[in-house]
Parts: structure tokens; sequence; C-alpha cells
């Protein structure tokens, strides 16, 4: 399936791995899993063919399914059910029998036989590729991710962000691939969804890569475990499943510590007697091999994993305001014939806490667009209130502009902020030396999280639009963004399936949509959130 020999990954002069070796069989569940910023998302981008690596080797056998964090692969004009299809090579041929079965019925004899023929060539293709099953199959995938005949029937441009996400996943999973490489292929999918995942990763029988903060999905269906450690630039390999290696973890960082610890004290005890002996000449000899036994001792260990960083954020104090600083009255939105949402009303009030809550595609994140001034509504307005400053985190990190450095996002954020401000906020989001000037389109799913929602603190924004903030977190930065949202003093419109981000925002409101039904917040809305 996969074979990793020697393998050396270079982001610019930082080293994220080296003389790394391993190998991805069939019904391996590997768990890939490190600090945010460790190098995952780089790993995965270099085993699925996307870049090269410094050094090293990597023979690939059988097909790839490879899903990153932000797919923008195909055709923005293809519709989502031919992009599916065509994993096995169905879609284009489907398409193909539809338009010969149309010109079969022309008046023009040659266009009629040329169409026969077409589809009589088409037919055997299609058959041979699964035909009928196989179209039932990806049709089965598609309706297990929440994937409905209105979305399927949708070109790939007209789609959310989630939605493509979900269109990637599904063709992958389809496509019958000896191996899959998962970025967070639980984000954007509901409770449901993730349930039949969890499934389907289980019962397959290639060799799977999963990076997820989902500890379910990886609870359930790892049977190996990779520890990507930025600290040793190594990975730790642990041939067992989720729970076991978490004992083994601990017990892997206990044993060095001790390790270490005898080493110190048996090279301390060494290099203070080599001291003694060197004031003699005649003892110079014996004081040279302490010093190098006490040397051996300590090059000889392996180096304690030291304590992973974790960004510290608060979001920014915010600027004063009027009473109510956003106003929507009578928003709607609809691609093509298909109604998204109509006649939506909203009021933020200063401080106010609001939750959006609804099904995948029901237009939570088109209507926060529109909140922000990315997307224009099809009828109503959106009145700013006196002293209105946004704050916009969109899923797919849109307000990032990939073509800039991370310094120069940051400084184009806030129009007062100097560089050398920049760089301090920077280096408490763990952006430090040459990352401030790394491009942002190189950044990883965790690092892009971790730069917009400090562009956002420097922003001294009153209403913060937020759409799924968790998303791409390890556990540690999610607590960081919890904390924040229960701290902060302004006001929040927050789109999340987690449950701890709205029980860390204490919602006073809640927006049902695509109805726009508002309604005060009680804890029984909880449980709609991870369905949602």
């Amino acid at each position: 399936m996969l074979s990793v020999q020697n393998l050396e990954i270079r982001v610019g002069a930082r080293v994220l791995m080296e003389d790394v070796s391993f190998r991805v069989s069939a019904g391996d569940k590997i768990g890939l899993v490190g600090r945010n910023g460790a190098g995952k998302t780089t790993l995965t981008k270099t085993l699925a063919g996307e870049t090269m690596p410094t050094k090293g080797q990597i023979d690939r056998s059988g097909e790839i399914g490879y899903l990153p964090q932000d797919p923008r692969s195909g055709d923005p004009e293809m519709l989502a059910r031919t992009r599916i299809l065509d994993a096995r090579g169905l879609g284009t041929i489907s398409l193909g029998l539809y338009q010969a079965g149309l010109d079969m019925g022309s008046t023009d004899p040659k266009v009629s036989a040329k169409a026969m023929r077409t589809y009589g060539s088409l037919t055997d293709q299609f058959n041979a590729l699964g035909g009928y099953a196989a179209e039932a199959e990806a049709a089965s995938i598609a309706s297990n991710l929440n994937l409905p005949d209105r979305i399927l029937d949708q070109q790939l441009k007209t789609l959310s962000g989630g939605q493509r996400r979900r269109i990637e996943l599904a063709r992958i999973l389809f496509s019958a691939a000896e191996t899959m490489i998962l970025d967070e292929p639980t984000n954007h999918l509901d409770a449901d969804s993730v349930v039949w995942l969890r499934e389907f990763v289980k019962s397959y029988r290639g060799g799977c890569i999963i990076i997820s903060h989902d500890i379910e999905l990886v609870g359930d269906t790892v049977n190996r475990v990779f520890y990507l450690d930025a600290n040793r630039m190594v990975i730790d390999i642990y041939n067992m499943n989720w729970k076991n290696y978490q004992r083994q973890r601990v017990a892997d960082a206990d044993r060095r510590k001790k390790e270490r610890a005898n080493a110190e004290k048996k090279a301390s005890t060494l290099q203070l007697q080599a001291a003694k002996f060197g004031a003699k000449a005649s003892k110079a000899a014996a004081a040279h091999q302490m010093v190098a036994r006490a040397e051996k001792l300590l090059s000889g260990l392996d180096a304690v994993r030291a304590v992973d960083r974790v960004a510290k954020l608060r979001f920014p104090e915010p600027a004063p305001c009027g009473r109510t600083p956003l106003m929507a009255t009578d928003l709607s939105k609809s691609y093509g014939s298909l109604e998204i949402f109509a006649a939506v009303d909203l009021a933020i009030d200063r401080g106010s806490k609001v939750v959006i809550l609804g099904l995948n595609g029901a237009g939570k994140t088109t209507l926060l667009r529109m909140l922000a001034g990315v997307d224009k509504p099809d009828t109503g307005r959106i009145e700013p209130g006196h002293g209105l400053r946004i704050g916009y985190y969109a899923q797919e990190h849109e307000t990032i502009d990939v073509k800039r450095s991370v310094l120069e996002n940051m400084v184009s954020s806030s129009p007062n902020i100097t560089e050398m401000e920049a760089r301090r906020v920077l280096g408490s989001f763990l952006f430090t030396g040459d990352d401030s000037h790394k491009p942002a389109g190189v950044l990883s799913g965790g690092e892009k999280t971790r730069l917009a929602l400090a562009m956002i603190v420097v922003s001294g924004a009153n209403v913060l639009l937020l759409d799924e903030p968790t998303n791409n977190l390890d556990p540690a930065s999610r607590e960081e963004i919890l904390d924040a949202l229960a701290h902060y003093s302004g006001a929040v419109v927050l789109v999340s399936h987690d449950e701890g981000a709205v029980e860390a925002l204490n919602p006073e409101r809640v927006l049902i949509m695509p109805d726009g039904t508002e309604d005060h917040w009680n804890k029984d809305y909880l449980d709609l959130i991870t369905l949602a």
C-alpha cells in the first residue's frame, strides 16, 4: 500500500521530521496525532503525492484517496453527482448516455444513428465499471453523508464549503481506493453521518490514515497510532488501539523521565569526580574517561517529550458601539430554483450571544457570510449600527489571503497595528521566528485556524461572527477557544456542531434555520447541536 523509507520533510529552514520509516498495509487503521502545527497535514500531503519530501523515498501501490482539510478539487461547473461517480469513471459516462439518449430521438438520421452507436459503446463501458449497482452504492454513500438529490444535482460552485467537503468525502469512500488518507473527515458531518462513517472505516479492507480530533472516531477504528513529536522531529509508532496507545504514551513519557533523571545523576557524579581528578596531572587520563562516559550516558537517551505549547487566546476588548450594532431584515437566498432561506430577521444587540442552528444546507454559513458583508442577499437589507466593527471567522478560512505571508495578513487585519505588535500577538499564537514570513497558503488547517483567530484578536471587533471556530483544533487549543468565548464581553453570533462551544458561549437566543425562527435559549436545544 504505502512504504516510507528515511523520510525527511522541511518547511523552509524548519525540519518537521527526519529519518522516518514506516509501512501502511491492508487493514491498518492508523491514527496520526500530534499538536496543531506539528506537521500532520504536511505529512499527509506528502504521502498523497501533492508535495515532495526533502529526502527519502515513498513507494505507493494502488490508488490513494486523499481528503484534504480544504478541498477545492473538481470543475466548478460539474454536478456534484458527476464528481462522486467519476471516482470510478462513471459520472462522465452517465452524462454521455443521457445525451446519447436525447440524440437518438433526433429527426436527423445521421445524428440518430451516431447516437445509437455511442449509446451502445458507452453502455458497455458503464456496465464494465459496475453499472447501476455502482450507482446505487454511490447513492447510498451520499445519503449516509446527508447529501440529498437536491444537492447532488447542483453544480459544485453553488455549494457551501461544508457541502463541497462532504462531496469529496463521498467521492473518496466510493472510489474503492486501496489506501485512504482522511484529514479531519468528521468536519461538517452531523451525528448520524459520523456514526455511519465510523462503521464504514471499521469495515474498510484497505489501509487508512486518519487525522481527527473526534475521540470516538479514532477510539472505535484505530489499530495503530503514529504520534508526530514536533520536539523530537520523529514519529513514534504504536502498534495498538487508541486506549492502549494512551496508556503506553504515558508510560513512555514516565520511562524517559526516569531514565534521564538516573543518567543525569550518574553523569553529574562522574563530572564532579573528573573535576577533582583533573587537578592532578597523574589522573588526567582517568578524568578524561569520566567526562567521555558522562557524555555517552546523556547522548544515548531518548529525548524527554516537551510539554506542547498552546496558543494563549483572548478575544479583543470590544470597541464602543451603539445599542444595536447589527440588524438584518427580510433576508433571503436562492441558488437557481433552490431556495435556501427566506424572510429572515435578526437584531444583534451590544454584548448579546446568539447561536444559529439548522441542518447541513439550511443556510447557516450563508447567513453569516451575509452578516459579514461577504455575500449579498437576494432580498432584504443589513443595517450596520453606530460603531459596528465585525470580526468574522470563516470555517473555510476565506478571511486569510493565501498569497500573503502570515505577518502581512496580521497587519492588514487592523489599520493601527504595528509590525512589532503583530509579531507579539503571533508569538502568543505559536507563530515564532521565520513562521511569520511563511505564505499563508502553506499552513495546515490548525495553523490557519490560529492565524484567523489572531487576526480577530487585533481587530478590536465588537461583533464576532464565528463559523465552526473549534474545527481542526487539538484538545488543548480548543479549551483556549472555549475559555475565550466564555470571557468575551462583546456580541457573538455562533455556528457550531460543538456542544462545548455553545455551552461556553452561554447564549441568550437561538435562531433556527432555514425558517429564521427565533427563540430564547434553553438547555433542550443542546440535543440539537450535534444533530444539526
